[in-house]
């Protein structure tokens, strides 16, 4: 052995933007202006955190979770759970009481940390959380006292009065977890995903590269993902080792703040599902002289592919230039990305050749390892027309999921996607279709199999499928098709009521049609292909999409 084995732990990482830059902003929209303190500031108050979560009781490997806008304290949070040995769980807002309820069991969270105005959505299912032994809120700053009916609350300013602003992190195996993510990816319950320090590490490390992201400490990060969703695509971290300034936007989500925002912070990278950058580009396309975008050179966009000609008009208008990436929660999450010039040959295309390329789900971040199999698991020729199930394998993808091995997604140290894919002679990935099952709307995935389920109990339902139907806001939409029983008279509303009972409400079908029966295939399943063939022969569009005659 001839080199030293420091054990890839994030607080190392972290550690080194309060070092280099200590009087970088973090800067947070509130509701009467914005909340600013520095990475000094930030690192002395996630040490405070954790020697308040060390006095609390947390120790290595408990899970503490979070329910929470992107915000100050939630970066806080973020370098102080995983820093001391605990395990950060960044909670789903969007999610039904159900899912959420099995998410929090399922993790046995010990602390919850919530923002005030996200409260009440626990407070519906507090009595069905035994693990749980202390909410902690968040305030406003400016907005007056909060109140919860959240028992053993404490408010998150007094949880670290008191605490020493110094700490000295503890070392332990690399393999360590660090964070926990849950996916609504597959059919039934949640699947949880368990970072470790090292996954996180060699993934931080990669994003900032050049042909990734291209991040650096002269940066100004705009984090519009939700840290919820995937760690936030790994950008705080990345932002953090290096000392970027970094923007969050906490709740204020509308198109106008957000632009006001990236326009008054001197925003130079931003990330979002392409709903947002499709608001964004609306607003802009109303008023094209308001806003000052001269500093922004990079959106990130992931979750759904963007539409190319998105792409190409804020290139066109503004050169900004759009990174398309494709990853899972499962792949901590990034897996591959476009850039307008990925390679030197490159210098040599016209532009309709570089946003062709730009319309691909893109190349392999370095370290992954992917490949095309058919039915037989047997690979594929990467011609870009062979079609088959996508596989992934590298230092920051899973090998199971948290306390459900789920082995048929995991074969020969492989993660089999769910996606279908082709990658083509260049070496792009490109995603043919998406799992038969899901629906992924606005960069949420909604299990089109648990809606069914759900819709089935209803009485007087013989037989129901949930299928998408493409929107140009949402990307894909649920819409349920019914076989009502003999002599049943179940109409759209009640099933609407029903599946409002147990779903949030983005994850509730658009439509609801009546069939007198549904396609099978030879097993008996529903053939959703032929379902989906019958809607497009049919011409059908979305309610909210139809116009009249």
């Amino acid at each position: 052995m001839t080199m030293q084995r420091t054990p890839l732990l994030i607080s190392r990482l972290l550690d080194r933007g309060a070092w280099i830059a200590p009087e970088t902003e973090v800067v947070t929209l509130t509701s009467n202006g914005t909340h600013r303190q520095t990475y000094a500031d930030t690192a002395a108050r996630a040490a405070a955190l954790a020697n308040g979560l060390k006095d609390f009781g947390i120790e290595l490997g408990d899970r503490v979770a979070t329910f929470m806008w992107n915000g100050w304290r939630h970066l806080e949070l973020y370098q102080a759970v995983p820093s001391m040995g605990a395990v950060l769980h960044t909670l789903n807002i969007r999610l039904g009481a159900d899912d959420l309820r099995y998410i929090v069991n399922h993790a046995a969270d010990r602390i919850i940390f919530v923002d005030a105005d996200l409260a009440p959505l626990l407070e519906r299912i507090v009595g069905d959380l035994p693990s749980v032994e202390r909410y902690v809120i968040c305030g406003e700053p400016g907005a007056g006292p909060w109140e919860s009916s959240l028992p053993n609350a404490v408010d998150y300013e007094s949880f670290l009065d008191g605490f020493s602003r110094n700490a000295a992190w503890p070392e332990f195996d690399e393999n360590a977890p660090l964070g926990l993510c849950y996916t609504s990816g597959t059919t039934g319950n949640p699947k949880g995903v368990m970072y470790t320090h090292r996954s996180t590490y060699l993934h931080t490390m990669c994003e900032a590269m050049t042909d990734v992201l291209n991040l650096s400490g002269a940066d100004c990060t705009c984090g519009i993902v939700p840290m919820f969703h995937a760690m936030g695509w790994g950008i705080p971290y990345a932002a953090t080792m290096l000392g970027a300034k970094q923007v969050m936007p906490h709740r204020f989500m509308t198109p106008d703040r957000l632009l006001d925002l990236i326009v008054s912070e001197s925003v130079t990278i931003s990330a979002g599902v392409p709903t947002i950058w499709q608001g964004v580009r609306a607003l802009l396309e109303t008023d094209p002289d308001r806003y000052d975008l001269s500093n922004l050179d990079r959106l990130c966009c992931g979750g759904s592919a963007p539409p190319l000609s998105m792409i190409r008009w804020y290139w066109d208008r503004y050169r900004i230039e759009m990174i398309q990436g494709w990853g899972m929660t499962e792949t901590n999450p990034l897996g591959t990305v476009s850039r307008r010039v990925a390679k030197h040959s490159h210098r040599e295309l016209g532009e309709d050749e570089r946003f062709a390329n730009l319309g691909k789900a893109g190349l392999l971040s370095p370290g992954l390892e992917m490949e095309i199999v058919d039915e037989g698991f047997r690979p594929l020729p990467h011609d870009g027309t062979s079609i088959g199930e996508l596989l992934v394998r590298g230092p920051w993808v899973c090998s199971e999921y948290y306390r459900d091995p789920q082995p048929d997604k995991f074969r020969d140290g492989w993660l089999v996607t769910g996606d279908v894919a082709a990658i083509d002679e260049e070496q792009y990935l490109i995603i043919a279709d998406r799992s038969k099952d899901l629906v992924k709307s606005g960069g949420e995935w909604i299990s089109s199999v648990d809606l069914e389920n759900h819709i089935v109990g209803l009485e007087g339902v013989a037989l129901a499928a949930v299928v998408a139907q493409p929107h140009p806001k949402w990307d894909e939409r649920p819409v349920a098709l019914v076989v009502r029983a003999p002599g049943a008279e179940v109409s759209a509303d009640e099933v609407g009521r029903h599946c409002a009972a147990r779903f949030a409400k983005w994850q509730l079908p658009d439509d609801v049609l009546f069939r007198d029966a549904l396609p099978l295939t030879t097993t008996g399943k529903i053939d959703k292909k032929a379902v989906r063939a019958a809607l497009a022969a049919e011409g059908y569009v979305l309610p909210e999409l139809r116009t009249e005659a």
